[in-house]
């Protein structure tokens, strides 16, 4: 299975083939933003108007078929925060309203979670045997402190998932070709996976390259998915289709990834 590209109008945004529940890994096209915000900013506090974004996610929300009164957004700190959420956690598109957390987890059906990005790493979870969806933010420092098994272990403890029926897909981030890194970065990952993390990290003189998509690809081997999407999208260098914040040295939108938890299981 594989992580295609999905338009609808103006509407660009990738889905993974294997993920049962509705969910987009959005691009930058199909919104009404204007400027560096073209188009499909979703992000309230970068200095698009307001209800440029509010028109956004109602093209979004349209596409996927949930409300917006439902989605539940992450304060996001490149934490390992995992947090258990229902409808009445859903504050509106003000992220600076909710608690802070890296992931969020939910069995309640109608409810969408979404996180931000920008070059770090989406992943989106999907358990068809329970019904349970999952959504985290993994930069460098979330992928160190393992945010996607701990998103699985979360899954399991909350809703009792089997980590063997947990879908995965890891959706466009900054790639090994772009995110180059001093060894603080990969010296973070050896510690917290061991010297095989090196399989997925080019030196080149004194910097590192560093493959986020397949080491957060290992941490969920090692929580136990066997079911694994992955993008071969890289935000840097695909940056007008993506935003990417190295590229644009934060002058920029967001795009995100986003899963709504849907009546019964597939």
């Amino acid at each position: 299975m594989a992580i295609k590209t999905v338009t609808q109008d103006a509407l660009e945004y990738l889905a993974a083939e294997g993920i049962g529940a509705p969910h987009a890994f959005t691009t930058r096209w199909g919104g009404v933003s204007q400027g560096q915000f073209s188009s499909l900013n979703l992000a309230m506090h970068r200095g698009d108007p307001h209800e440029n974004v509010e028109k956004n996610y109602a093209i979004l929300a349209k596409a996927l078929g949930f409300d917006v009164r439902d989605l539940v957004q992450t304060r996001q700190i490149h934490s390992d925060i995992v947090r258990t959420v229902t409808r009445e956690d859903a504050r509106g598109l003000d992220h600076h309203a909710y608690p802070e957390c890296d992931a969020l987890i939910t069995r309640e059906p109608g409810v969408a979670l979404w996180i931000f990005t920008a070059d770090c790493t989406p992943i989106l979870f999907h358990d068809p045997v329970t019904g349970a969806v999952g959504a985290s933010h993994a930069g460098w420092r979330g992928t160190a402190a393992d945010i996607a098994g701990k998103t699985v272990r979360a899954m399991v403890q909350a809703f009792g998932c089997r980590p063997a029926d947990i879908r995965a897909a890891i959706g466009p981030n900054i790639g090994p070709c772009c995110f180059e890194t001093d060894k603080d970065v990969p010296d973070a990952l050896v510690a917290a996976f061991g010297s095989r993390i090196w399989e997925h990290i080019r030196t080149q003189q004194n910097k590192y390259y560093v493959n986020l998509k397949e080491i957060n690809a290992l941490a969920l081997h090692r929580a136990g998915v066997e079911n694994i999407e992955i993008s071969d999208a890289c935000t840097m260098c695909e940056h007008a289709r993506f935003w990417s914040h190295r590229y644009t040295r934060g002058d920029r939108g967001s795009q995100g990834a986003i899963i709504v938890c849907k009546e019964g299981n597939v």
